[in-house]
């Protein structure tokens, strides 16, 4: 009597013991496949990170805060970023709930014609539960886990869409900026040598200059006409890029800042870059990757589950009579209890082929995994050499449109004492020209490497996702 009470119990505590069992492997995060340090050497500043100074922080012009805060609340993509967060905590919810019984009110009733001409009736009602799966290998936690981990990716894959929405943003914005001061140049250019046009072909008529003096004073007029409709041209399709971020039209304070503002009024404070290994815990997409890789690895302990054996739980409880007056007396009431257990035995490598994929799947997740740290290490490398790099050539940009506007005075009182030669003149018009557009697009360059670099380091993401 002794050895059956214990049979029982012996049971149920190794069932107790297969319920607690995970064929999931041990995650174990792959090592980072780039160097301990950046490829340059940086100068070190001292500040906030970027992961943890926000964008409202970090840029200081109001102008381009509230054009980001609009195309945060407008974008479509970023919504639809939002969206799939929502989508992700439902199928959450949904393997969550896998692992509770699910408790129905059940009610049947039937009447049949027997042999002798009567009729039978059969009435039952209760509560049932139906093909209750017991999670004795895991499967159904392996499941939960992986729409665990695709639900945390689908919250990184959002603050990713909002990092770069933030700097495509401001990046639109400047462009903008540098359209308009290009546009000035462009006419100011223009009528300058429309002035100088007018004079040549004045001297041309009185015979003191020659037909290519005029040939060369109409080329550098037409080159300015054409560099002025591919700025106009350039102005609209980055405006119409911008309006497409905003998900509005481009605002009126916004528009009328554009006439007055300009590019070297805009600045913000250099970053630290920290460690390549920061960028594992910074970056989004980094920790995006990473949890896509963890649901990988999930699913090759639901894939290894398949192979043992699947014990299901059907049950009842309620009340049967042959009459419905009967239903709910003493006496009616009952229980069912069908137990199910189903072991794969032969499925023509059904389940070898789903363990293979699942590690198939897991293996390229590490190489995506991989990809973005290599990415991110080569988007943070490339904006710091920019940073060095782009201020020194600003500087010295500046210095040559300086001694080009010099050497236009000069060669411009030169050619008033008749010293220099009027081409001398329409050439150093041509090189300042030049010059200024440089300057413009160099420091254009400057500042969205500055936004890049903001972005790269993981810089505007939501607070909360860190």
């Amino acid at each position: 009597m002794t050895e059956r009470r214990l049979f029982p119990l012996a049971a149920l505590a190794a069932a107790l013991c297969l319920g607690g069992c995970s064929l999931m492997p041990t995650y174990e995060r792959p090592a980072a496949p780039v160097a301990a340090q950046w490829p340059t050497a940086t100068p070190a500043v001292t500040g906030t990170a970027a992961a943890d100074l926000a964008w409202q922080d970090f840029f200081a012009d109001a102008t381009l805060r509230q054009l980001i805060a609009t195309a945060l609340a407008n974008n479509r993509d970023l919504r639809v970023a939002v969206l799939n967060i929502e989508q992700a905590r439902a199928q959450l919810g949904i393997r969550r709930a896998d692992q509770f019984p699910t408790v129905n009110a059940q009610a049947t009733g039937s009447r049949t014609p027997t042999s002798s001409g009567g009729i039978a009736s059969a009435y039952a009602a209760g509560l049932a539960v139906t093909a209750y799966e017991i999670d004795f290998f895991g499967r159904v936690a392996s499941l939960k886990e992986q729409a665990l981990a695709q639900y945390l990716a689908t919250q990184e894959g959002s603050a990713t869409a909002q990092i770069s929405l933030i700097s495509t943003v401001a990046q639109g914005w400047l462009g903008l900026l540098a359209d308009e001061e290009l546009l000035a140049v462009s006419r100011q250019t223009l009528a300058t040598r429309s002035d100088s046009l007018r004079l040549i072909q004045l001297r041309f008529d009185n015979g003191a200059s020659s037909a290519l003096e005029l040939r060369q004073g109409e080329s550098l007029m037409e080159g300015a006409r054409v560099a002025l409709a591919q700025q106009q041209r350039q102005r609209a399709l980055d405006e119409n890029a911008l309006v497409l971020l905003l998900g509005q039209a481009l605002p009126a304070e916004a528009r009328a800042q554009l006439a007055t503002q300009r590019l070297a009024q805009l600045g913000w404070a250099e970053l630290p870059a920290g460690l390549p290994s920061d960028l594992l815990t910074r970056r989004p997409d980094v920790r995006q990757a990473e949890s896509l890789l963890i649901a990988s690895n999930a699913n090759i302990g639901a894939a290894r589950a398949a192979f043992f054996p699947r014990i299901a739980l059907t049950a009842g409880a309620g009340s049967a009579s042959s009459a419905l007056s009967g239903l709910f007396k003493d006496g009616s009431w009952g229980f069912t209890l069908a137990p199910q257990l189903v072991l794969p035995l032969f499925d023509a490598g059904r389940n070898q082929a789903g363990l293979d994929a699942a590690r198939a799947g897991r293996d390229i997740a590490v190489a995506q995994y991989e990809k973005a740290i290599q990415a991110a290490f080569r988007e943070v490398a490339d904006a710091l050499a920019g940073r060095d790099t782009l201020a020194e050539q600003l500087r010295a940009q500046l210095a040559q449109t300086q001694a080009e506007t010099g050497r236009m005075a000069l060669t411009e009182l030169r050619y008033q004492n008749g010293a220099a030669s009027l081409l001398d003149q329409l050439d150093a018009q041509r090189s300042l020209f030049a010059a200024q557009q440089a300057v413009v697009q160099t420091r254009l360059a400057y500042l969205q490497n500055q936004v890049l670099l903001y972005k790269a380091l993981g810089g505007g993401a939501p607070q909360s996702a860190h």
